[in-house]
């Protein structure tokens, strides 16, 4: 696929796919969607972390409503299902860690899809709004199923039905996002996490992922026993074996991502 409203850089083992629509705060629209869908599917076979962020003053303000010339035209469900879903899930099952890079203004559809991430950080000028509210709709893009998990039922509600702007210190404070950092040293930091990553045991941290993801779904007992099977993969890994020889010998370990 040939990308024009996104680009995907791989480099050192990790992968920065760039919504590129400045001029419209790099809103959402069809083939954005289709083609952050297909470079994050690609990268999570071709990297070893996948990163996420905007160009300009935003990292993406949501759905494009410029998108389609009459409202009465627009079956949300349709593009909910055959768009959205894809996209977010892309970046859902990701077999790498995903980081959102937050360089700006999250808003409606693009807090959600920043969110969708494992790890998400923002400088501090950034800000999330569940803007929905405002033209009559409700969260989505994973929405109401990530911000209750994230915030509790209270705050969830609240950001949902007053769609007041929470800034991204607040959002570190909430727990709804990993951290916010100053802005001048907010593309160091980030591509320092990425990196950290890239360096890291990824078929662990592909696991990390799995079992986490389950935990909502399981009874403790339940947990305890996908804790050991996957505990057990991973004790299988070269990876393991490396962690184990590097502690003994008192160095850094070299992982390998397997």
């Amino acid at each position: 696929m040939i990308y024009e409203t996104i680009t995907l850089d791989i480099a050192d083992d990790i992968a920065t796919v760039t919504l590129r629509r400045p001029d419209v705060m790099n809103a959402l629209n069809t083939q954005m969607r289709a083609e952050i869908t297909h470079a994050v599917g690609n990268a999570g076979r071709e990297a070893r972390v996948v990163v996420l962020t905007g160009e300009g003053r935003a990292f993406c303000s949501g759905q494009d409503l410029g998108d389609r010339t009459n409202v009465g035209d627009i079956n949300l469900e349709r593009t909910l299902r055959d768009e959205y879903i894809p996209m977010l899930m892309a970046i859902v099952d990701c077999p790498v860690p995903t980081i959102s890079a937050v360089n700006g203004t999250a808003a409606g559809a693009g807090a959600n899809l920043a969110l969708a991430a494992d790890v998400v950080i923002a400088c501090h000028s950034a800000s999330f709004i569940q803007a929905f509210s405002r033209i009559g709709l409700i969260p989505d893009a994973g929405g109401t199923y990530v911000l209750p998990r994230q915030i509790g039922m209270a705050r969830a509600m609240g950001a949902a039905l007053f769609a007041d702007k929470i800034t991204a210190e607040q959002a570190a404070d909430w727990g709804m996002i990993w951290e916010a950092v100053p802005d001048a040293e907010f593309s160091e930091h980030w591509r320092g996490r990425a990196a950290h990553l890239a360096k890291g045991p990824t078929s662990a941290y592909a696991k990390v992922k799995e079992a986490l993801q389950a935990s909502f779904g399981n009874s403790m007992a339940e947990q305890l026993k996908l804790e050991g099977k996957l505990q057990g993969d991973c004790g299988r890994t070269r990876d393991f074996k490396e962690g184990v020889m590097a502690f003994l010998e008192k160095r850094p370990a070299r992982f390998e991502g397997r």
